[in-house]
Parts: C-alpha cells; sequence; structure tokens
C-alpha cells in the first residue's frame, strides 16, 4: 500500500445561514496551515452547529479519502477541494470508507484516533453541494468517510503520515454497514465488543434493532 498521508486539515471557516433547524451550519470547513491541536471532541478551532447530529466523542473528526473525492470530481465535473464534503481530514493512501469498524491510525507524532461510523448524508449537506439529489445520490454509491473517534490527543497538520496500527478481526467495513449491513455483520460486531476488542457506539444497537425488524429475525 502507499504511504497514507493528511493531505488537509480542515476547520470551520465560517457560520453559513441555513434554512434547517438550528438556522446556521458549520459544514464550511477549510483547509489551515500549520499544526492544529486535537482535542477529544475535535480539532481545536472547530465548531458543529448541530450538536444533536453532530460532534460528540464518537464523532469527533470526519475523514474522507482523495479517491473518493477524485471520483466525485469526475462524477460533477468539477473541482472539489478538501473541506467541501465537510471533512476534517482529507487522506491519500488510505480508505475511509473501506476502514474496518473499530480499527485505529496514528496520525503524526503523536494522534490515535478509531474508525467510529460512517456520515450519514443530510439535507445540509445536499446544500452545500448544490446538486440536486444529492443526499441519495451519494448514499447509493456509498462512499461515505468515516467519523473517527480521539483516543490520544496531539497536533497534526497537513503532511502526517497515517499508520494504520489495529485492525480488528471481525472485518466489518464501514461501507459494508452503510450500503448492505446483515445479521452476520451485526453479530460479528456485536461478539468484537463483547469480547472488548472494539467499542461500539450506542446508536449501532439500535440500528441492530432496526436490521433484526427490517429482516424479521
Amino acid at each position: 500500500m502507499d504511504t497514507a498521508s493528511v493531505l488537509a486539515v480542515c476547520r470551520v471557516h465560517q457560520l453559513l445561514d441555513d434554512p434547517g433547524s438550528v438556522g446556521v451550519t458549520a459544514i464550511d470547513k477549510r483547509p489551515v496551515a500549520g499544526p492544529v491541536k486535537v482535542h477529544r471532541l475535535g480539532l481545536h478551532g472547530d465548531i458543529q452547529a448541530s450538536r444533536v447530529h453532530h460532534g460528540g466523542e464518537d464523532q469527533a473528526l470526519y475523514a474522507y479519502s482523495q479517491d473518493d473525492a477524485d471520483y466525485w470530481a469526475a462524477e460533477l465535473g468539477r473541482d472539489l477541494p478538501p473541506g467541501i464534503f465537510g471533512e476534517n481530514l482529507r487522506v491519500a493512501g488510505i480508505s475511509a470508507t473501506d476502514a474496518v469498524i473499530g480499527e485505529r491510525w496514528k496520525i503524526g507524532l503523536d494522534v490515535e484516533v478509531e474508525v467510529t461510523s460512517p456520515r450519514t448524508p443530510c439535507a445540509t449537506f445536499q446544500r452545500r453541494m448544490h446538486e440536486s439529489h444529492w443526499v441519495k445520490r451519494f448514499g447509493e454509491a456509498g462512499r461515505v468517510g468515516t467519523y473517527l473517534r480521539v483516543v490520544r490527543v496531539g497536533s497534526i497538520q497537513a503532511g502526517d503520515h497515517i499508520h494504520r496500527i489495529f485492525v480488528p478481526t471481525h472485518g466489518v467495513t464501514i461501507g459494508n454497514w452503510f450500503s448492505a449491513p446483515t445479521v452476520e455483520d451485526m453479530e460479528a460486531l456485536r461478539d468484537a465488543d463483547a469480547d472488548g476488542q472494539i467499542r461500539l457506539q450506542p446508536e449501532y444497537h439500535a440500528e441492530f434493532e432496526k436490521l433484526q425488524r427490517r429482516l424479521g429475525v
């Protein structure tokens, strides 16, 4: 595998007016120069306008891969610079969507993060992209990127290497769970959580119940 690295570290540039329930959005993320401190709740100086749907320790950072951005740039016929997806980290040489739930990355010298859950597209994201049917299109493509939990704080900057330091054996990826979750995936995640191999966030257990009802199991 090619060396994985951070292409850009992005945080909120300005709050934008938004017709959604909150009235503003912090989705306007743009690259910043130099090192940025990483806390348990995300990047220093970054915010989330809607704390109900975004943020918290299990969604401290959002990573999106350059390969997926290149796919969308070709599909949409326009440049998609780092931050346009609302991501904090634009990464290369590693797939955020193909990451195994619970795997851990070391970024730079100090920061350690854990892959937690897929990004679910919303209406705010659609307005940001100025693309009709974007929520459906983004979801159907399955190139959703991943949220990250900060395990060890520190500082990161563009150019930092990313090292995959732990990969759980259950094998369920962010993309698998978002696009086509199965009962087998659910059981694998439950077992890994029970064994202490990973720490599932509470939302997964609600998703397990929905999956069981949908499949009648």
